[in-house]
Order: C-alpha cells, then sequence, then structure tokens
C-alpha cells in the first residue's frame, strides 16, 4: 500500500518533468556555447537566469514531494519555478524582438564572454580584444526561429508544466 497522496504524486510528477525540461533547455544552451562555439550575447544570458534559479526551486519542490510536506509547499515552489519560467519567456520575447529589429536593444548589448580559445599562450591577449555579438543579430536560426525565440516556447512550456503541477498538486 503506498502512503504518498495523490497530489503528492502529482507534485513529484510535474516537479520533475519541469526541473528535467529546465535543465535539458539549460544544457542546450550551454553546450550551444562551449562545444558548438557560439558566443551568447548579454540578453543570452540574461535569459538563462530564470533557469539557473528555477532548477533548484524545482529541486525543492520535488522534494518536498518525496518528503510528504504539505503541498501547499510544492504547490507554492511549482508556482514560483512557473512565474521564474514566464519571466524567462518575456526575456526571450524582448531578445526576439530586439533581433528582428521591432525595438531597440539595450545600449550595453553586448558580452565580455569570451569563446573557448585554441591558443592558449595568446589567451591573454584574446581576452582583451574578443568582443560578444550583438544582440540584435542572431548568432543560430533553426526553422526560422532564433535561441530567443526557441526560448520563449520552451519557458511557456515549462510555465504551463509548472502550473498545471501546481494545480494536481493541491
Amino acid at each position: 500500500m503506498s502512503t504518498t497522496s495523490p497530489s503528492s504524486r502529482a507534485g513529484l510528477g510535474y516537479g520533475a518533468l519541469l526541473t528535467i525540461g529546465m535543465i535539458v533547455v539549460i544544457g542546450s544552451a550551454l553546450g550551444l556555447q562551449y562545444i558548438g562555439g557560439y558566443i551568447p550575447c548579454a540578453l543570452c544570458l540574461e535569459q538563462r537566469q530564470p533557469y539557473y534559479y528555477g532548477i533548484p526551486v524545482a529541486i525543492i519542490a520535488v522534494l518536498t514531494a518525496v518528503a510528504g510536506l504539505p503541498s501547499w509547499i510544492t504547490r507554492g515552489l511549482l508556482i514560483i519555478a512557473g512565474l521564474m519560467m514566464l519571466v524567462g519567456g518575456g526575456i526571450g520575447v524582448y531578445h526576439a524582438g530586439v533581433e528582428w529589429h521591432f525595438w531597440e536593444g539595450p545600449t550595453t548589448c553586448s558580452t565580455s564572454a569570451a569563446s573557448v580559445t585554441q591558443n592558449a599562450g595568446d589567451l591573454l591577449g584574446q581576452l582583451n580584444t574578443i568582443k560578444g555579438p550583438s544582440c540584435t543579430e542572431a548568432a543560430l536560426r533553426i526553422l526560422g526561429l532564433s535561441m530567443a525565440g526557441w526560448n520563449v516556447i520552451a519557458s511557456v512550456i515549462l510555465a504551463a508544466i509548472a502550473f498545471a503541477g501546481a494545480k494536481k498538486a493541491g
């Protein structure tokens, strides 16, 4: 006989799905940066922040469901994670609009993130000369959408998972 309630199992399942989804999205972005060589712009880096903060929140939601803590705790954590994904989606909409020249981007729209150097002897020289890409140009488009556009889609899906989990965990 199971001692976990259906709402606890729902919080666990949705929380785990949310956590895995967030890890896949941020892992893909980091993979494109460090393996693919795509240098992120300043807005790209901003879009990652909700994931960096949201993953621990989603993990804690899973742990609260596993521990059998009151469902309102799991529900609250899932709502917080969902709100973080909506913020990330909003940043993605803003970034995609900048890329499509619908509106102006920030004046400091470049990054100091360096690409992986192939020449360790010239590392210090490269650090002083490499400038990050502009936020107005998409480094990569897949099926017509930039990575900012795909982040919007991923963020909305992940927010929907988080909110559905919060509803079921109640």
